[in-house]
C-alpha cells in the first residue's frame, strides 16, 4: 500500500525538480553521472524525509562511515533517524530501480 502511495506522490509531485541536498549529493559523489537516477531517489526523499533528515542522510554520501557510526549508535535520536532513512532507502530502491 506504502509503495502504491509513494508511487503516486511522486506522478503528483510531477518532473518539476529542484536539486536537493540528496540530489546534489548524489552527482557530487561521483558515483554516477545519472541526473535522472539522483533525482528520482530526491524525490523519494522528498516524500520521505524531513529537510533536516535529507541534510543528514546527504552527509552519508561523502563519509560513509557516518551511516555506520549512526546505525550503530544507542542514542534514542540516532535510532529514530535510522529507521525513517532505513525506510527511505527501502522506498528509494523499489521506487529508482532500474
Amino acid at each position: 500500500m506504502m509503495k502504491y502511495l509513494l508511487s503516486a506522490a511522486l506522478v503528483l509531485a510531477g518532473t518539476t525538480a529542484f536539486a536537493g541536498p540528496i540530489d546534489r549529493a548524489c552527482l557530487n559523489a561521483g558515483r554516477t553521472a545519472d541526473r535522472a537516477l539522483c533525482g528520482c531517489i530526491q524525490q523519494v526523499a522528498d516524500q520521505s524525509l524531513s529537510r533536516s533528515d535529507q541534510r543528514r542522510a546527504a552527509k552519508f554520501f561523502e563519509d560513509p562511515d557516518q551511516a555506520q557510526e549512526t546505525r550503530v549508535s544507542d542514542r534514542a535520536a540516532d535510532e529514530d533517524f535510522w529507521a525513517r532513512y532505513k525506510a527511505f532507502a527501502q522506498a528509494a530502491e523499489a521506487y529508482c530501480a532500474r
